[in-house]
């Protein structure tokens, strides 16, 4: 399949990565996880993100997202994520020399998922190591750190 020119600055990002992370937040106590993260294409100006995580010491699942990177052309991104705690993101940002930077614009919720005001994203390709790291707001919470992980193209 012939990746969409609108979305060459994404190529780097493109593939099946897995690690190891780690998150910590106020309301929460800190953990480790394991992850693989699926970046596909089939042609469109858009990639697939497919995200899941498991507690590195059980093995259990533990998150899991779903989602698409729009290309609009040029450095211009925007990021939908569907999460199934009930949360659904939307993102706007920029592509640039294997860095993506995404801030949230909106964030809607069931009535029964938590509240998150506020998430930002920076994602980091260097040939086959993709780092991250998600900051969010949320229960009563400023934005601060709360995600981190190095994963490894596979």
């Amino acid at each position: 399949m012939v990746l969409h020119p609108d979305c060459a600055a994404l190529e780097p990002f493109l593939g099946t990565w897995q690690g190891e992370g780690r998150g910590d937040y106020p309301t929460i106590e800190r953990f480790a996880y394991s992850e693989t993260l699926v970046i596909d294409h089939v042609g469109k100006p858009f990639v697939s993100f497919d995200q899941r995580t498991k507690f590195v010491d059980s093995g259990l699942p533990l998150h899991a997202e779903y989602g698409y990177i729009r290309a609009l052309g040029g450095s211009s991104i925007e990021f939908v994520v569907a999460i199934p705690s009930g949360i659904a993101e939307l993102h706007a940002g920029t592509v640039n020399d294997g860095l993506i930077e995404l801030a949230s614009t909106s964030i809607a919720r069931t009535d029964t998922a938590k509240v998150v005001t506020e998430v930002r994203r920076r994602i980091v390709v260097d040939g086959d190591r993709l780092h991250y790291v998600l900051d969010m707001a949320a229960v009563d919470q400023d934005l601060q750190f709360h995600l981190e992980a190095e994963l490894h193209r596979v």
